[in-house]
């Protein structure tokens, strides 16, 4: 390279790096960038769901001995049933303001481990389950400034342990499974107050290992359930208690549910579909065997394939995919525009106490609508580990909070491969770098936290500063899902298109959609919604669909 051209390259890029807002670091424009939002938040977010108010709720469990955050007001938690601390004065859950980028102490008062959630149509978090004191109850937390966690004793019928939670379109949530659970049951308990057996969970159980808690749940387009655990899944009318198709085997039959944990995600649903297709995306997991051999001190290399489905085919197979990582215990989360991101987790091993090894630290774009072979993007790595019991959430500005690690017993910092971690970091995938700003568009009507109805056309007024392809103008609305051990709760993703673009002149456009148009499609309650142009979204805004 010439002198005056490479002196114009590093003027070029000082410009770049200068244009950035202070607090976001650049790692590489390309490939997604990382933020240390907080050293520390002093509980580490084994649990975390993103709120209406864009605060997010995170918790681990009150069983690991005291954490590094007080309680505030010398407030203490007396529980003579805990197995560590019988008096507690540490927070076990935190709320984080994303915005002002803080925190504060929230108190849970039973045993919320390995426990299972959901967003109620009114916009509280209704939250199940857990350990010991906490195996049967129902705790709800709602979203203001200074609300803190109520609890339902035995608001359960049977223990939920390792569960997992879906909203359904009634309002309700069915809670599948956990373990020593084959069964499921329904919060609030209005219509059915008892459990209905599901022979499917203790069919795909692995004596002595499981491999199928955490089941993967999707609510699909006909309003029935997708239910995967193990390598199989099946589609049940829970009304009826039916199982109404069998799925076949993953090729190559290797698990992908706890603790050989994978994740999945239900991909984006095309509504502008003339008949709207339902696929579901399963990544990861370890080898037949891994858990086992991993107590043993061998750590055996992680699954490496996805294996793709479309739920609502008559004769559906799996297609297999190859990532360009191996990934156990990795989140997969759906992004505005309607690619998919695997971010955390280990290269070899399997979930539980000490048993990953080889953090993967790069995400990985996927892009679903790609040609197979075409649709992974490795992205710029982050420095801290993210293992067993790390979280991962999409916020309304479009980044992905990142927080959690702890695969110990307790909170250990010092003698170990990886340290309990209190940290928060937020990646900010490509499409928000500031090279693309005049493409990204700014919402400004309606105004946050309007309320939509089924089958309704609406108007969404957008300022795009440059030049507007109109075919590449999509509206997208995005469930707000509960994330624990590498699953995503609830989470959805509707592509809604757009029926009309009209140009306002100073670039302004608006924007005519028609909304969801039934709650199988969309369960009732809070949706993101954001404004995609050219693969470049905005920043999103609350809706309330009913």
């Amino acid at each position: 390279m010439s002198g005056p051209t490479f002196i114009f390259s590093i003027l070029l890029f000082q410009l770049l790096f200068a244009s950035q807002p202070c607090h976001r670091i650049l790692t590489s424009a390309a490939d997604g960038s990382w933020q240390l939002l907080q050293k520390s938040i002093g509980v580490s977010a084994m649990h975390m769901q993103l709120l209406r108010n864009d605060r997010v709720v995170m918790f681990d469990r009150t069983d690991f001995g005291p954490s590094n955050l007080p309680l505030p007001n010398g407030k203490c938690r007396n529980n003579p049933n805990d197995t560590a601390l019988k008096v507690d004065c540490t927070a076990h859950s935190v709320e984080y303001d994303v915005f002002s980028n803080k925190f504060r102490a929230l108190m849970v008062q039973s045993d919320v481990w390995c426990s299972s959630g959901a967003i109620m149509p009114d916009g509280n978090l209704v939250q199940t389950g857990g350990f010991n004191d906490g195996e049967r109850r129902v705790r709800v937390f709602s979203p203001c400034r200074t609300c803190d966690w109520q609890e339902i004793p035995n608001g359960l019928a049977a223990k939920r342990w390792y569960a997992t939670n879906h909203i359904l379109p009634d309002g309700r949530q069915i809670i599948v499974g956990g373990r020593g659970q084959f069964n499921y049951e329904f919060v609030p308990k209005n219509i059915a107050a008892n459990t209905f057996s599901l022979s499917f969970l203790s069919e795909t159980n692995d004596k002595g290992v499981e491999n199928n808690l955490y089941p993967f749940v999707f609510l699909n387009v006909d309003g029935n359930l997708f239910i995967f655990a193990n390598n199989r899944a099946i589609l049940l009318d829970y009304v009826n208690n039916k199982v109404v198709k069998t799925y076949p085997t993953i090729p190559g039959g290797d698990p992908r549910s706890y603790p050989s944990t994978g994740s999945a995600v239900l991909l984006p649903l095309n509504l502008k579909a003339p008949a709207i297709q339902a696929e579901v995306l399963v990544c990861g997991g370890a080898p037949k065997g891994s858990y086992v051999q991993a107590l043993r001190g061998k750590f055996i290399e992680a699954l490496n394939t996805c294996a793709r489905i479309t739920t609502t085919d008559s004769n559906p197979q799996w297609v297999m995919e190859t990532m360009p990582l191996a990934r156990v215990m990795g989140d997969m989360i759906l992004l505005p525009n309607a690619k998919v991101l695997l971010i955390n987790g280990a290269g070899s091993g399997s979930a539980g106490w000490e048993l990953g090894r080889n953090p993967v630290l790069s995400p990985v774009l996927y892009r679903p609508d790609n040609g197979i072979g075409t649709r992974f993007e490795t992205q710029t790595p982050t420095t801290i580990p993210r293992m067993y019991h790390s979280t991962a959430a999409l916020l309304r500005d479009g980044t992905v909070l990142v927080g959690g690690s702890n695969p110990h017993a307790f909170y250990n910092f010092t003698g170990v491969l990886f340290p309990t971690e209190l940290s928060l970091e937020a990646f900010s995938p490509a499409y928000l770098d500031a090279t693309f700003n005049n493409l990204r568009p700014t919402i400004v009507a309606p105004k946050s936290m309007s309320g939509i109805r089924y089958r309704e056309k609406i108007t969404v007024q957008v300022v795009i500063t440059g030049e507007v392809a109109e075919n590449l103008v999509s509206v997208t609305m995005v469930a707000p899902a509960f994330n624990t051990h590498s699953f995503s709760m609830s989470q959805r993703l509707l592509v809604l298109g757009n029926d009309k673009v009209t140009a306002l002149g100073d670039s302004t456009y608006n924007i005519e959609v028609t909304t969801p148009r039934s709650g199988n499609l969309a369960p009732a309650g809070f949706y993101l919604l954001f404004v995609v142009h050219q693969d470049i979204p905005s920043q999103g805004i609350w809706v309330k669909l009913h």
